[in-house]
C-alpha cells in the first residue's frame, strides 16, 4: 500500500470518529475501504456495508479474500435470502452487505440488533439525499445506537457541488461532522505518486479532412440550438450554457431540471430542443468512436424518424431545426462521401463497355469460382486455405466484388486511430523483439488497450484480427470495411422492404448471413403480397432481364439508378425519398444477386468447416504473453485488479481517461522496478480533447469549493436536538385541547402508519418517519398504507396510475378496499419539481401488457387513437372509476411531503390502527394467516390467470409450493379454484400465455 493510502487509513481507523471521505477517482478508494473492513473485522463486531453495488459487493469480497479476510469474509444479503436466516446472520456478527431496502424493514422489524452494530460503511456518499434510504437508515440507526460510527465515501465530487450547501446536506442527512478531502493535488498524494513516473508517449492524431468538417458542422448546430432554446424561454437560467457543458451526460439533467416545473407548459419545439441536444451531442462521440458506415447508417435513421412514414402526423414545423441548416446539410454529404460516392454515368459507361465485358466472360467465370459464387469445379479442392491466398483476389487490379452495385464507388474512409494504433503495435513487437531480457525484467510482454465502450472494443478487436499486414496506412482494414458495407448494403435493402408483422425491423450490425438471407428467394416472398405488388414486381424483373447480361449472369440494376441531384437540393439535408430511392436500387440489385448470394455463402460456410488440412497446433493452445494483446473497456475500481493480475508492461489509452491513468500511476507506484510505457491517443482539436480536459477541470473546480465550503460552513448538532423534541411532542399528545382547560388525558402512544412491504421502493415511508410516525412493516393484501381502523390509502405515481389503468389493476384494488374499509382513499402522487399537472402524462410510455385477470374496459368503435390527448383519457378514467367505486375518495399530492403532511392531519383525533387486524384483512384464513408467507411465491402466484388477492392465500394453503401447483392435474386445479379460473390457470402453467 503506498505511503498516502496508509496514512488515510491510519486517519480513519478510529472507531469511535465518524466521518465522510472524499477521494479523487483512480486513486484506490476500493483498497482503502477494505483495509479498513479488515481491520475493523474483529470478533463480536457486526459491521454494514450499505449503497454497494453488486458488482462492487464481489469485488470488496474478493479482494478482502486477497488481504486475508476469508472466515467467513464479506456476506452478501439478497432478497433470496429468508427472514429467519438473516436473523441469525446478524446475531453472528461480522462483515455483512445489505440492500438499502432489507436493512430498513430489518431495523423497523428489530430483525437486527441495532444496539449492537459496531459501524456502518456508506458507499456513494454523494447520493445521499434527505429522500434516500440512507437517511432513513441512519436515522434508525442513530436512534437506538449513539455509539457505533458510520464512514461514508465518495470519489465523485462533481456531484457534490450542485446545489445550495451540498456538503453540509449530506452531513446533515448521515448526522456526521467529520470531512476529509484528499484530491490529485494534495501534498502527501503528490509526494507518493510523484517518484516513480511512468513512460508516458502522447500521440495526439489530426483527425481527417472530412471527420473536422463534419465536427465543425456539428458544434455549429449545438450552437444554433442552444442560441434557439434560450430565445424561445427567456424567463430559464440558461445564460451559463454553452458547448463545454454539452460533451457531458450531465448536461441533459441540467437542462430538463430547469424545465420540469413547467414541462407542461412548453412547446413541442423546446421539448424537441432538448432532444436534439442530446442527439447532436451523441454525433460528437459517434464520429470518433464509430466506423465511416455505422456513422452514416445512425445519420440515416435520424432523417427516417423525422419523416413521414415514421411518423403519420409529421409535419415541417415539427422536424428537428437544425435538420434545415446548412451545417446538418454538410454532415450528411461528408458523411456519405466518406462511405461511398454515387456516380450515374456508371450505368451508361456499363452499356458502352457490355462487348468488351462478354470477351472477358471466361475471365470473371474463373473469379467466380474463386470466390465461391459459381459451383466450383474439380479445380476447387486445389484452392489453398492459407489467409494470404484466400484473399489474394482482392487484390487484383481493378477487382471489384460481384454484389457491388456498379453505380457504388466504394470510399470507406478508415478511422485515423487505427493506422496508429497499427503503428503502436509494430514498435512493441519490435521492442520486445529487440530486447531478448526483457523477460528477466519485472511484468508482462502483454498489451492492454482500453476503450471507453464496448462497441469500440469489439470493432477494435475485429480490425486487428482481419488487419492487411502488406496494405499502406490508411487500407489496412479494408477487408473489414468491405465486409461492413455489404452488410450496410443489405440493412439498407431491407429499408426498401415491407415490414410483415412477425418479422422484425432490420438492423445493421447483423451478420452478412442475415442480412443477405431475406433478399433470397425472391420468388416465394410473392406470397403474402398484394396483387397490384406482385405485377409491380414482375414488370421490375421482366425490364432488368430485357438488359443485357453482364459479369457471371446476373441482371443489371434497374432503370432507377440514375438519380437526378438539381441545384435545388444544395445546402438542404438528404430527403427521406432520396433515401428511399436509393434503398430500392440496392433491394432490386441484391434481388438479382440472390443465388449467387446463398451459393457463394454456403461455399464459404462448407470452407470454413473444413478441419482435415487444418493444423491443430497453429490455431488452438495458450499463447505467450508478447504474443497476447488484451482489449477491455474502462471500469471502476476493477481495473486495479485487472492491473495486477496481467502485471502489464505496455498500455495504450485508445480513447483518454483520466481515472485510468492514475491507476497506472499507482499501478507503477506499487511495483518497484516495473517499468511501464503508455501510449496516450487523442485526436486534436475534437470533443475527445476538449472532454478530458473539461473533465479535469470541472474535478479541480469541484475539489476546491469543497474545500472552501468546509472552512466556511455551520455544522447543526442533530442528536441532543431531536432528542428534546421527541421529549417534549410526548408530554404533549398527553393533553388534548378538544376538552376545556385539557383536562383529560387523551393517549401516550405514538402515532403509528402500518406500511406494505412494497412501498418501501418509494420515498414516502421515510419522510413519514422524519415526520415522528412510528412506521410498521407488514404484508398487505389490501392497499398500501392503513391510517386508521377504517382508513386505507391506495397510494399512486403517475407512471404506475397509467400502467395500472391499462392492465386494470387499480379495479381491483379499489373493489377490495371499498369492501373492506370504510374510508378507501386513492392517493395520486407527483414527484417533487415538477409540474403538477396531468398533461405530462402523454410524455410516458406504458409497457403494461393485459393480463386478464381484470376486467377492461372495451375501447369504443367511434374514436380514433391519437385524437384525444392523453392526459384526458386518464381523466375520463378517473371519472368512470369514481362513478363505479363512489366511497372511494381520490387526494391528489404535489409531492412526497405534502403527502406527509396530508396522513398526518388525516390521522389528528382518530384511533391507531391494529397490525394484527390489518394483515387479516383480504385473507380468507385466521388474522395470523399474514405472517410468515414466502413474499416471493406469493407474487409469483398473483400473477398466475385465475388466481387474484382474494383467492391468494387460500391456494397457499392448499398447496405447499409453487412446484406442487404446477404438478396438479386440470381437476385438481379446477377444484382448488373453481372450473373457468382453473382452467385459465393449468393452461397458463402448462402451455403458456398466447399472445
Amino acid at each position: 500500500m503506498l505511503p498516502y493510502l496508509s496514512k488515510i487509513a491510519l486517519e480513519l481507523s478510529d472507531p469511535q470518529e465518524s466521518s465522510l471521505t472524499i477521494l479523487a477517482r483512480g486513486l484506490g478508494l476500493r483498497t482503502l475501504i477494505c483495509t479498513l473492513l479488515k481491520a475493523f473485522d474483529v470478533p463480536h463486531s457486526l459491521i454494514l456495508v450499505v449503497n454497494a453495488a453488486p458488482n462492487e459487493e464481489y469485488g470488496i469480497g474478493e479482494e478482502l479474500g486477497v488481504m486475508g479476510c476469508k472466515k467467513p469474509g464479506l456476506r452478501i444479503v439478497g432478497f433470496e435470502m429468508p427472514r429467519k436466516d438473516r436473523q441469525i446472520l446478524y446475531r453472528k456478527g461480522g462483515l455483512i452487505s445489505v440492500t438499502s431496502r432489507i436493512l430498513t424493514v430489518d431495523m423497523l422489524l428489530c430483525d437486527i440488533p441495532i444496539d449492537k452494530i459496531t459501524g456502518m460503511v456508506v458507499m456513494h456518499a454523494e447520493k445521499v439525499t434527505a429522500l434516500d434510504a440512507t437517511a432513513f437508515i441512519t436515522r434508525l440507526y442513530r436512534d437506538k445506537n449513539t455509539k457505533g460510527f458510520i464512514k461514508a465515501f465518495s470519489d465523485q465530487p462533481e456531484q457534490i457541488t450542485s446545489g445550495l450547501s451540498p456538503l453540509k446536506n449530506i452531513l446533515k442527512e448521515l448526522q456526521i461532522r467529520s470531512v476529509h478531502i484528499y484530491p490529485r493535488f494534495h501534498e502527501e498524494i503528490q509526494e507518493s505518486l510523484i517518484r516513480r513516473k511512468a513512460d508516458i508517449i502522447e500521440l495526439a492524431q489530426p483527425m481527417s479532412e472530412s471527420m473536422t468538417d463534419i465536427h465543425e458542422s456539428i458544434v455549429n448546430c449545438i450552437n444554433a440550438t442552444i442560441n434557439e432554446l434560450k430565445r424561445s424561454n427567456t424567463s430559464l437560467d440558461l445564460d451559463d450554457f454553452d458547448i463545454k457543458l454539452v460533451y457531458f451526460r450531465s448536461f441533459d439533467a441540467i437542462v430538463r431540471r430547469q424545465l420540469d416545473p413547467i414541462w407542461h407548459k412548453v412547446g413541442f419545439r423546446t421539448k424537441r430542443l432538448v432532444g436534439d441536444l442530446t442527439i447532436l451531442r451523441n454525433l460528437l462521440t459517434y464520429l470518433v468512436s464509430y466506423d465511416a458506415l455505422a456513422f452514416y447508417a445512425y445519420l440515416e435513421t435520424i432523417v427516417a424518424s423525422n419523416s413521414s412514414t415514421a411518423n403519420p402526423l409529421y409535419s415541417h414545423e415539427n422536424q428537428s431545426p437544425w435538420l434545415t441548416m446548412d451545417a446538418a446539410n454538410t454532415i450528411f454529404t461528408v458523411a456519405k462521401r466518406r462511405c461511398y460516392v454515387t456516380n450515374p454515368a456508371a450505368v451508361v459507361q456499363m452499356q458502352v463497355s457490355a462487348e468488351q465485358d462478354a470477351e472477358q466472360d471466361a475471365d470473371w467465370d474463373v473469379l467466380d469460382e474463386i470466390e465461391g459464387a459459381m459451383p466450383a469445379g474439380s479445380g476447387g479442392n486445389s484452392k489453398s486455405k492459407t489467409g494470404d491466398d484466400k484473399h489474394a483476389w482482392e487484390k487484383m487490379p481493378n477487382w471489384r466484388p460481384w454484389w457491388l452495385p456498379r453505380e457504388v464507388e466504394p470510399v470507406l474512409e478508415e478511422q485515423p486511430k487505427w493506422g496508429l494504433l497499427a503503428e503502436i503495435l509494430y514498435e512493441v513487437e519490435e521492442e520486445i523483439n529487440n530486447n531478448p531480457g526483457s523477460s528477466l525484467q519485472p511484468g508482462t510482454n502483454t498489451v492492454l488497450i482500453m476503450t471507453q465502450s464496448d462497441r469500440t472494443c469489439s470493432l477494435l478487436r475485429e480490425y486487428l484480427d482481419e488487419m492487411d499486414l502488406d496494405a499502406r496506412k490508411g487500407e489496412q482494414g479494408h477487408r473489414m470495411m468491405m465486409r461492413r458495407l455489404r452488410a450496410y448494403l443489405g440493412w439498407k435493402a431491407d429499408l426498401h422492404k415491407p415490414q410483415q408483422p412477425d418479422h422484425p425491423h432490420p438492423s445493421f450490425n447483423k451478420k452478412i448471413t442475415q442480412t443477405q438471407g431475406p433478399a433470397s428467394g425472391s420468388g416465394s416472398g410473392d406470397r403474402g403480397l398484394s396483387v397490384a405488388m406482385q405485377k409491380k414486381d414482375k414488370e421490375r424483373r421482366e425490364r432488368a432481364a430485357s438488359r443485357r447480361r453482364v459479369r457471371g449472369g446476373a441482371p443489371s440494376p434497374s432503370s432507377t439508378s440514375q438519380r437526378t441531384q438539381t441545384s435545388s437540393q444544395e445546402g438542404m439535408m438528404k430527403s427521406e425519398d432520396m433515401i428511399m430511392e436509393e434503398a430500392e436500387q440496392i433491394a432490386d440489385f441484391l434481388t438479382g444477386k440472390s443465388s449467387a448470394v446463398d451459393q457463394g455463402l454456403d461455399s464459404l460456410a462448407v470452407e470454413s468447416l473444413d478441419f482435415e488440412q487444418m493444423e491443430f497446433d497453429s490455431n488452438y493452445g495458450l499463447l505467450s504473453p508478447e504474443q497476447t494483446v488484451i482489449i477491455r473497456t474502462y471500469s471502476d475500481d476493477t481495473d486495479d485488479q485487472l492491473l495486477a493480475e496481467i502485471y502489464p508492461r505496455f498500455i495504450i489509452f485508445y480513447e483518454p481517461n483520466q481515472d485510468f491513468v492514475r491507476r497506472v500511476e499507482v499501478y507503477r507506484n506499487s511495483n518497484p522496478g516495473l517499468g511501464v510505457r503508455m501510449y496516450f491517443m487523442y485526436y486534436a482539436m475534437s470533443c475527445e480533447e476538449h472532454k478530458y480536459l473539461a473533465g479535469m477541470r470541472r474535478e479541480k473546480e469541484s475539489f476546491e469549493r469543497l474545500i472552501k465550503e468546509r472552512g466556511s460552513m455551520l455544522i447543526p448538532i442533530m442528536e441532543e436536538r431531536r432528542a428534546a423534541s421527541s421529549a417534549g411532542e410526548a408530554i404533549i399528545r398527553t393533553i388534548s385541547t378538544r376538552i376545556a382547560g385539557g383536562g383529560r388525558v387523551a393517549t401516550a402512544e405514538p402515532s403509528q402508519v402500518i406500511v406494505d412491504l412494497r412501498e418501501f421502493r418509494s420515498t414516502l415511508p421515510n419522510l413519514l418517519h422524519a415526520s415522528n410516525l412510528r412506521i410498521i412493516p407488514a404484508t398487505l393484501v389490501v392497499g398500501d398504507y392503513i391510517l386508521t381502523p377504517e382508513m386505507c390509502v391506495e397510494r399512486k405515481s403517475i407512471p404506475d396510475l397509467v400502467s395500472s389503468f391499462n392492465s386494470g389493476r387499480l379495479y381491483a384494488q379499489c373493489e377490495l378496499m371499498s369492501v373492506h374499509y370504510k374510508q378507501p382513499i386513492l392517493l395520486i402522487e407527483f414527484e417533487e419539481h415538477k409540474s403538477f399537472s396531468l398533461e405530462t402524462v402523454g410524455d410516458l410510455k406504458s409497457f403494461a401488457k393485459p393480463t386478464g385477470r381484470y376486467p377492461i374496459k372495451a375501447k369504443s368503435g367511434s374514436g380514433s387513437p391519437g385524437q384525444a390527448p392523453a392526459f384526458a383519457s386518464i381523466q375520463s378514467k378517473l371519472v368512470l372509476l369514481t362513478l363505479t367505486f363512489p366511497r372511494v375518495r381520490i387526494i391528489w399530492s404535489s409531492s412526497p411531503y405534502a403527502t406527509a403532511e396530508i396522513f398526518n392531519d388525516l390521522k389528528l383525533n382518530n384511533s391507531e390502527p391494529d397490525p394484527s387486524k390489518a394483515v387479516a384483512v383480504g385473507a380468507e384464513d385466521d388474522a395470523e394467516a399474514g405472517a410468515g408467507w414466502n413474499l416471493a411465491a406469493e407474487e409469483l402466484i398473483r400473477s398466475f390467470p385465475g388466481i387474484t388477492a382474494k383467492n391468494a392465500r387460500y391456494v397457499m394453503g392448499k398447496v405447499s409450493s409453487v412446484k406442487e401447483l404446477c404438478a396438479l392435474n386440470l381437476e385438481q386445479v379446477q377444484e382448488v379454484l373453481g372450473l373457468e379460473p382453473g382452467k385459465a390457470c393449468w393452461e397458463f402453467i402448462h402451455h403458456g400465455e398466447k399472445i
